[in-house]
Parts: structure tokens; C-alpha cells; sequence
């Protein structure tokens, strides 16, 4: 099939070091994305000339960490459309950020009796806190069923919500499928029985533009690692009137206002949520990424990935017995698939003999595999760095794979 013109593939490419001087086919984005070099020097830099705390200290370079540091803070608001920097808190990853919430808000104010809704295509760090969180509450957690194609139904959505349903909590893009859910719409239905609306943005900060204000969001999380950036470092937005209603989800140092043996007084969001010493060089690392992103631009990068999942796409469905999981109307940048008698972890293994890097297993979403009636899948994910020539190794790749196992 003929290729269409993808720009500037070449020059992505060579923005990351781990790509240079080797013939290596990533695709495992979906997973953990590689660093380009102005993320790695940053942190580098900052390790080896200007290393030192923030907020703490009246000397020079801790003034100059602190003010890169909160810098940060304003960029990932402007990134997702915050009204305020004060909405944005520095989790470990987006687990930590939706754990925060599960904690301090779920328990502060969902009781007995009431009832929190997860999708069917949630990965677990969207659905295990809930279940804890219920289990601590006395509420109900129940699920949005999902069609063959991977889109959920919104007409189920519908009914499953009710007066008793305080919180939502569903991805924008699925891990496992791909699927691009409606946001907006979701969110509309959500706030008319009065719920609040959690999302887990792992797999979509890097791929889609969002305006978190526009959908009106009452939570947003996202991983520094999945957008070319350093592990270690995550956020959490909040709207400002929620986050100030709730208590500390750690507590510590850094976080209060004053302390006494009779009592301790809190700072206020987001500091609040920011007990100890943060991963200063992680955020220093996440302020390049955030360079990095808007250098290249969201747009950009979404029409470089849609060229290749389409192209993807096609590719693989020639492919004999091989079934995609997840046909979505609308999708990232994830093919998931099987092959009839062969093991997904059988051909990431002989893929990787070709130097092509896939995942396998249930992608941290088994009840995903459950609704398919799969144990595991084979999944290529997409990211800036990859181009049409990846996924020709991929295809010849499977075609090995085919026939070793005759």
C-alpha cells in the first residue's frame, strides 16, 4: 500500500539519544516513552551543577530550583487548561494522583449507601483504589459496560446514573484498546445527578490536546513518564474549590503551616498534598518534557500518530489469524491483537529477536481481557519517535513469527 508523507519523522527520531547509532523498533509507548536529550540534559545539569532543594533554602540555587520548580507548576496548567498553578499537584505518577483522590476525597465525602462508577476498559490503578475506597465507605462501585468494539455504552452510562452516584472515574484513552471515550459528554452526564469526575489522562496527555476547564473535569492525572519525560513524577489536577475541601493524603513536612504538639494547621492546595522532599530533578526533567511537547506541538503529534495507526492498521489486518482488539471509531495510537495458536508472550519474545519491542499480557486490564475471553494480547503502541518503517518490522516481524510456529 502506499505510504502517505509523514514530516519530520526523521528529525523526532534523532531528538533521542536512545535511538542514535542503532537499529531498534520501539513499540511499547503505551508502556513508558523514551527521553529526548533536552529532558536528560536538563536533569543532568541540574545534578551536576546547581543540585539542591526547594522551598527550603535562602541561597541562591535553591532559589533558582524552586523558581524552575514552580515554573512547572504553571507550564502543566497551561498544558491542560487550568484556571490556576494552584490546581496542579506533583504526585509519583498518575497511580499516586488517583490514590490521592480515592483517599481524601472518596473518603471524605462519599458515605454509605452511595455509588462510584468505573468504566469496563479502566486499567487497575482506575478501579482497585475505588473498590478500596468503597469497601472503607460502605458505597457501591459499579461498571459502564463497553460494545465488541471497545466503546462504552453510553446509554447503559445513562442509566447507571442516579442521585446515589457521587464520583466517575474512566480514562480518556484506553491502555489495553486504544479507545478515545467522550469525554465531554461523559462529563455532562455526570454533573447533571450532581457526581464529581475523575480521569485517568495516562494515556492521553501526549496524544490529545485537552482543556480541562472547557470539559469542566473535576480531576485529571497523568504520568511524567508517558510524556517523554522522567519517571518518578506525576500530576493531579484538581479544580481549586474541591482540592481546598480536602485533607492531607500524607503528611509530613513541607505541607504544614504550623505545627504544635496540640495541633497542626495545613498550607493550602497544593501544597497541602505535598508532604516531604520532592523528586525536585523529576520535575525539573517534566519542565523539559513540557518544552519539548509545546516545541513539537499536540497537533502535530496527533496527525503524526493517526498517519501511523491507520497505516497500522491495515497493515496488521492482512495479516492472517491475526485478530485487533479494539475498533473503536475513535482511537490512539494502540494496536492490540492475537494470532490464532500462538502466545502473546511467544511473539513479543521472537519479535524482539528482530529488534521490534512490543508488550504482552494483560496490560494491568484484566477485566478487559475477561470481556474479550483472551488471557493476554500482544499490543504495539505509537509515539512521536515511531514511523512507517516500524511498523513494516512489526508486520515482517509477525510474518517470522507465523512461521515458526508452522
Amino acid at each position: 500500500m502506499p505510504k502517505p508523507t509523514l514530516t519530520e519523522t526523521k528529525s523526532f527520531k534523532n531528538d533521542f539519544p536512545f535511538f542514535q547509532g542503532r537499529s531498534i523498533h520501539y513499540l511499547d509507548s503505551a508502556a513508558t516513552t523514551h527521553k529526548p536529550k533536552s529532558v536528560i540534559d536538563a536533569m543532568n545539569k541540574f545534578y551536576s551543577e546547581s543540585y539542591s532543594t526547594v522551598r527550603r533554602g535562602v541561597y541562591q540555587l535553591s532559589a533558582q530550583a524552586t523558581q524552575t520548580y514552580e515554573a512547572t507548576r504553571k507550564k502543566t496548567a497551561q498544558l491542560l487548561g487550568a484556571t490556576s498553578e494552584n490546581e496542579i499537584i506533583f504526585t509519583s505518577g498518575t497511580t499516586q494522583s488517583i490514590n490521592l483522590v480515592a483517599y481524601s476525597y472518596a473518603r471524605k465525602f462519599i458515605k454509605a449507601g452511595d455509588e462510584i462508577l468505573v468504566s469496563a476498559m479502566e486499567h487497575h490503578a482506575n478501579i482497585v483504589p475505588w473498590q478500596l475506597a468503597c469497601e472503607e465507605t460502605g458505597a457501591h462501585l459499579k461498571v459502564i459496560p463497553m460494545n465488541d468494539q471497545g466503546e462504552l455504552l453510553l446509554d447503559e452510562y445513562q442509566k447507571l446514573l442516579s442521585s446515589k452516584t457521587k464520583l466517575v472515574a474512566v480514562n480518556y484513552v484506553s491502555n489495553a484498546l486504544g479507545t478515545i471515550n467522550p469525554l465531554k459528554e461523559m462529563t455532562q452526564m455526570a454533573h447533571q445527578v450532581g457526581a464529581r469526575i475523575l480521569v485517568d489522562g495516562a494515556q492521553s496527555t501526549s496524544h490529545l490536546q485537552i482543556n480541562v476547564a472547557e470539559l469542566d473535569i473535576d480531576f485529571y492525572a497523568f504520568s511524567g513518564h508517558k510524556i517523554y519525560g522522567p519517571t518518578g513524577i506525576g500530576i493531579l489536577y484538581g479544580k481549586k474549590e474541591l482540592l481546598e475541601q480536602m485533607p492531607p493524603y500524607q503528611s509530613g513536612g513541607d505541607m504544614i503551616e504550623n505545627v504544635t504538639f496540640e495541633k497542626t494547621t495545613f498550607l493550602p492546595p497544593p501544597h497541602r498534598f505535598e508532604a516531604g522532599t520532592p523528586a525536585v530533578a523529576e520535575i525539573i526533567g517534566l519542565n523539559a518534557a513540557l518544552d519539548y511537547l509545546n516545541s513539537v506541538g499536540l497537533e502535530t503529534i496527533a496527525q503524526h500518530e493517526a498517519q501511523l495507526l491507520e497505516y497500522g492498521t491495515q497493515k496488521l489486518q492482512s495479516i492472517d489469524g491475526l485478530t485487533l482488539m479494539g475498533t473503536a471509531k475513535k482511537k490512539a495510537g494502540i494496536l492490540a491483537f492475537t494470532i490464532k495458536n500462538i502466545h502473546p508472550h511467544d511473539i513479543a519474545t521472537l519479535l524482539d529477536e528482530s529488534h521490534v519491542i512490543i508488550r504482552s499480557g494483560h496490560h494491568c486490564a484484566q477485566p478487559i481481557m475477561q470481556r474479550f475471553g483472551v488471557n493476554a494480547t500482544a499490543r504495539a503502541s505509537l509515539g512521536l519517535y515511531n514511523s512507517f518503517e516500524d511498523l513494516d518490522a512489526l508486520v515482517d516481524g509477525l510474518e517470522r513469527v507465523k512461521r515458526i510456529f508452522g
